[in-house]
This record gives C-alpha cells, structure tokens and sequence, in this order.
C-alpha cells in the first residue's frame, strides 16, 4: 500500500485526489516550464513510442554521469538533450531518450522521450529506458552533473522540487514513498553518493510544495502497488565503469521499450 501521509497538520493527504482530473485547476496550478521536444530541436524516434494509461509508481532520480559545467544557459541546457538523445540512440541502440525530462544545471526543465508532456498532460505514462526491468512504473529525471561529493546547484534543486511536486500532484503520488533514486531499484551509484543524501530533504520539499497547493483538498484513497513494483534497495557497487552519460543499467529482461 502506498502510504497516504498528511502533508498539513489540518488532515490534507495526498494519495488518490479521487475526483479531480489531472488536466483540471488544480494540477495545472503546478505546472512548471518545460521546454518541449522541438524547442531542443530533437530527433524523432526511430519507432512509435509507447504510452500507458496509467500513471507511473514512482519518480527516480538520476544524474547524467557528466562534467559540472558552469554554462547554465537555456541554450546548454538545449545541447545536453541533443547530445543525450544523440548517446542514446547512436550508441545504445535506442529507440529514442531514456528518460522522460532532464534539468540542466541551470535549472532548465527539458521534455526527453517523446510524446512525455502530452501523457503526463492525460495522466499516463510513456515507457522510457533509464531503470532496468521498472521501466513500465517509472518515470525518469536525469539532473545534469556528477554527484558522488558535489552538491547540486540551487537551480537544478528548485527545479527538481517544482518537478517533482507537479508529478506528484498529476499521479496522486505520496513523495514519502514515490520518490526514489535509480540506486534503489539497479546495483548502481546513481544518482551519487551526495545527490542521493538529499533525497530526504527533497521529499520534504516537495510535501511543502504540495501543502501550499493541496491546502484546501479533503482526504483521498491510497493506491494499491504489486510487489514487483516496489524497490528492491540493492547493494551499491564497489566500483562502476566511469563513462559519460552512462549511470548503472537501464534496460532489462522485463522491459518491452527502448
């Protein structure tokens, strides 16, 4: 059961929102800017993505495994995607980005795997590749950087609040329990040792978030998850091939999408 915590000491719980439509006031309210597909000018997929009509369990956190760059522009942050999709269909075989959206390290929110805004838009889910054999319940955010010792930048962490209290609040998701880092579903240091210390602290962040815009909502249902969807919290390797872009396993048995 996915635990229905009170996000304000008045009784407001987020969990199910029964009632209320993912397109409806409410959840536009939270929209954040996102910038489209064509505004990064990407590639189109090799073949027709995958769409569920139910919304994903979980939110995983990832970092891209490259430099901490200084260039925070929206224009960089436009050249990460290209270059992030460009790694992962010339060099992994895919048929498209893996993950659904990416923040640059200027705080610059960037749609991935096609067709993202318009399900989440519809509450659904568009089947990604960034965690292996969960890709069916997940959905993705690649946070530009390597965080094993360093922190994020303020940008990126504002922004990956807005984020996540948006998906949060369109798939009647508690933050307690959905927002997990790639390493708890993949033996992987993702999203690195220090981004992944903050978690905590993001969850938190992310409940405020919600109290500010859920404060006038009555109680909602929980949901009920499978056991396979939930993390299984494997061991961090000892060591992991030092790559860019290349952050644990992505793909697995159980995964019909690339």
């Amino acid at each position: 059961m996915l635990r229905a915590s009170a996000l304000v000491s008045g009784g407001v719980i987020l969990g199910g929102l029964a009632g209320l439509s993912a397109a409806g006031p409410v959840a536009a309210a939270g929209i954040p800017k996102v910038y489209t597909r064509s505004d990064w000018k990407a590639r189109s997929p090799r073949q027709r993505v995958e769409v569920l009509s139910q919304g994903p369990t979980h939110i995983v956190v990832h970092h891209t495994a490259t430099g901490n760059v200084s260039d925070t522009s929206k224009s960089h942050a436009a050249a990460l995607s290209r270059a992030i999709q460009r790694h992962h269909m010339d060099n992994n075989g895919w048929n498209d980005t893996g993950q659904q959206l990416t923040i640059s390290r200027g705080g610059y929110i960037m749609e991935g795997r096609d067709q993202t805004l318009r399900a989440i838009g519809d509450g659904g889910h568009v089947i990604g590749a960034h965690v292996a054999n969960h890709n069916s319940h997940t959905i993705g955010i690649e946070n530009e950087g390597t965080y094993t010792s360093v922190t994020p930048p303020q940008a990126l962490m504002s922004s990956l609040v807005e984020t996540c209290a948006w998906l949060c609040l369109v798939y009647r998701l508690d933050p307690e329990d959905a927002i997990v880092g790639h390493r708890d579903y993949n033996s992987t240091n993702c999203p690195g040792d220090k981004l992944y210390s903050m978690l905590p602290k993001l969850r938190r962040d992310v409940q405020s978030s919600l109290r500010e815009q859920l404060s006038h909502l009555s109680k909602v249902a929980g949901t009920e998850l499978t056991l396979e969807e939930l993390p299984g919290y494997p061991p961090v390797p000892s060591s992991e091939r030092m790559e860019t872009f290349f952050h644990g396993p992505a793909i697995g048995d159980r995964d019909v999408s690339l």
